[in-house]
């Protein structure tokens, strides 16, 4: 099968994730955009196809990926480079992708914070017949759309969020900005909200009226430590909690920040390198 990842200064994920792919994918591709630090030259030490391009939105550079890269295996995997893939769970794709007619194949994401497991899982589409898929065109948070059946694969893919504080919250600044601007601007959401839909839809629709609960940061914040049980992590499950709880504040108040100002924040430059000769490169 074929991994491809996109990354922007991830040169601190990038050995990891490709000691962790090696023996196993077929090929891996990467999108970078226009990284400053050592992100190319690791991924072109492990024998990645490197393409550069400008960074638009995160749904255009997917679709992007998907069309423009010489994908020759039968399956395609979406990774992030903070993202790791169990034995259990390389084992059960193999064995899906060989013997299933699935169209698609979904994985158990689960979370790390501060170096330790937080008992917070997603299941998510991450696989799926080469050519079969199309990501949702927005700025951030996109989703990938299939037709078809899918299957669930047993294990998990560990997502390690940030090698420290500092690196989480610079990226949840520029999320929070990029939600703010998209929210102000009415873009469309990932796909049509609906309270009694599927999972998408009922994100999308606590995405849109989250803002309208009295008390809502408090709900949030019960709903992270207690329903989800990050309790169970003692004190680093409680400044998660507490933290992704300040990410919607901020989100709300930089949205506040336009409506009242009239003025969109200072874009946060999605080219910020030159390319690497050693690379083709796409405006």
């Amino acid at each position: 099968m074929s991994v491809v990842m996109i990354s922007l200064n991830e040169a601190h994920n990038m050995e990891a994730v490709l000691e962790n792919l090696k023996g196993w994918a077929q090929e891996v591709f990467l999108v970078d955009s226009c990284s400053t630090d050592a992100t190319v030259e690791i991924a072109l030490r492990y024998g990645v196809h490197v393409v550069q391009r400008r960074f638009k939105g995160f749904g255009d550079q997917w679709n992007f990926a998907l069309e423009e890269l010489p994908i020759a295996a039968p399956y395609t995997m979406k990774l992030d480079p903070d993202e790791r893939l169990t034995e259990e769970l390389k084992a059960s794709l193999m064995e899906l992708t060989n013997n299933e007619n699935a169209q698609g194949i979904v994985v158990n994401r689960r979370l790390w914070f501060m170096g330790k497991i937080l008992p917070v899982n997603q299941e998510i589409l991450r696989l799926w017949r080469t050519g079969s898929c199309k990501f949702t065109d927005v700025a951030v948070n996109e989703h990938p759309q299939i037709e078809g059946e899918t299957v669930l694969a047993s294990g998990f893919l560990e997502h390690h969020d940030s090698p420290d504080l500092d690196h989480w919250v610079v990226k949840q600044n520029r999320y929070t900005t990029a939600e703010a601007v998209s929210q102000v601007k009415q873009n469309p959401l990932a796909v049509e909200p609906a309270l009694f839909g599927n999972a998408l839809q009922r994100r999308m629709w606590l995405k849109r009226n989250f803002w309208k609960f009295p008390g809502r940061y408090l709900i949030l914040f019960l709903y992270h430590f207690l329903a989800l049980g990050t309790w169970r992590a003692g004190k680093v499950g409680w400044i998660w909690s507490h933290l992704r709880t300040e990410v919607y504040r901020q989100w709300e108040y930089k949205r506040f920040e336009i409506e009242q100002t009239g003025r969109l924040p200072a874009s946060i430059p999605s080219y910020p390198g030159d390319p690497d000769a050693r690379v083709p490169f796409y405006e």
